[in-house]
């Protein structure tokens, strides 16, 4: 009679321990994607950063083109102001969008090129923009990872049971896919 007991509680003391392990995995991964989303805040920083800058130097040389400067400004303010994953990804296509057309203008002018200063700051920007993409798809790689443990059986049954759901992977902004068009 004792033998029957015994099956079962140790039946139960895996059960336990497998729900143990598994809330403690997703926990980590879940950990694992705020910190990596860190990241890719970490390079975005590093790019606001560096925009007053590269916008300052292309300023006291190129006045005409206000209506970059200012969507690069409204953008950076936007990013400041985001509050979610979601927002932020939004309002980093903004910086980015605006970047790109200045880019595209500084590119287009001999007497902007040969500046050192414009010179150093696009190459931080590329460097910059580099390690953006580095951190974007790390991010989307350790969201499919958790999104995996959430969605597979049997850790789906834990994941559901203390509340662990998809999360989101970064897209890029409706339009990104073209370049942009610089006309004088």
């Amino acid at each position: 009679m004792k033998k029957p007991i015994y099956i079962i509680g140790a039946i139960i003391v895996v059960v336990l321990l497998y729900g143990w392990v598994t809330y403690n995995g997703l926990v980590s991964a879940n950990v694992g994607v705020d910190q990596q989303w860190a990241q890719v805040e970490t390079q975005y920083q590093r790019r606001l950063d560096l925009i007053p800058n590269l916008v300052a130097s292309v300023q006291g040389i190129f006045k005409q083109e206000q209506t970059i400067f200012t969507a690069l400004a409204n953008a950076r303010a936007h990013y400041a102001g985001a509050a979610s994953v979601d927002a932020k990804a939004k309002a980093a296509g903004e910086v980015e969008s605006a970047l790109s057309r200045l880019l595209a203008i500084v590119e287009n002018y001999p007497q902007l090129k040969s500046s050192d200063t414009v010179q150093t700051l696009m190459a931080q920007l590329e460097g910059t923009e580099n390690r953006v993409s580095v951190e974007r798809k790390r991010f989307n790689d350790v969201v499919a990872s958790y999104n995996l443990k959430t969605k597979r059986f049997p850790s789906s049954v834990i994941a559901s049971l203390f509340g662990f759901s998809s999360r989101a992977y970064f897209e890029a902004a409706a339009g990104a896919e073209n370049a942009p068009k610089v006309q004088f």
